[in-house]
């Protein structure tokens, strides 16, 4: 089974468990580190994310793998906040962070609404519609980026 099954078939059990015990999935890697596999979840809830619910969601997803027994071979299960730093994965991610300082890398260099062309983009997230992320630059510029442009986005820790 490849790693972008067993992913995928993780996902979805690790969506409704996180769910149902009140929290969201945030992202979800599988992926040789040295000489083990890692299977390592980021999980969030509003108000934040407790050792507890790590291990909550360690637990409970771990004795529903070993039974399904969809991994081959050993791994290492690993459970954690998605820290300061929280990717953002899903439309409703950035709906959701409206306001929020943002880091985005597009796939190719895009314009501003003054024609400056760049791969990363900082400054506040001020709406999502019709899958265009807009951003308001730190240098003041506005950035509207259609979300299959961006490779990677998360939240800036602000000071």
């Amino acid at each position: 089974m490849s790693q972008e099954t067993v992913t995928e078939k993780v996902k979805e059990i690790a969506e409704r468990l996180a769910f149902s015990l009140g929290m969201q999935l945030v992202d979800i890697e599988y992926k040789r580190e040295g000489r083990q596999m890692i299977l390592r979840l980021y999980i969030d809830k509003s108000g934040g994310i407790t050792l507890d619910d790590c291990a909550d969601v360690s637990r409970e997803l771990s004795a529903v793998l070993d039974v399904e027994d969809l991994i081959p071979g050993k791994y290492t299960l690993e459970v954690s906040s998605p820290g300061l730093n929280r990717p953002l994965k899903t439309e409703a991610d950035y709906v959701n962070y409206r306001g929020r300082l943002i880091k985005v890398r597009t796939f190719e260099p895009l314009a501003d609404n003054e024609g400056n062309r760049r791969k990363t983009f900082l400054g506040t997230l001020t709406g999502f519609v019709g899958g265009i992320v807009t951003i308001q630059l730190t240098e003041g510029q506005i950035a509207e980026i259609p979300l299959e442009k961006i490779a990677k986005s998360n939240l800036e820790f602000e000071f």
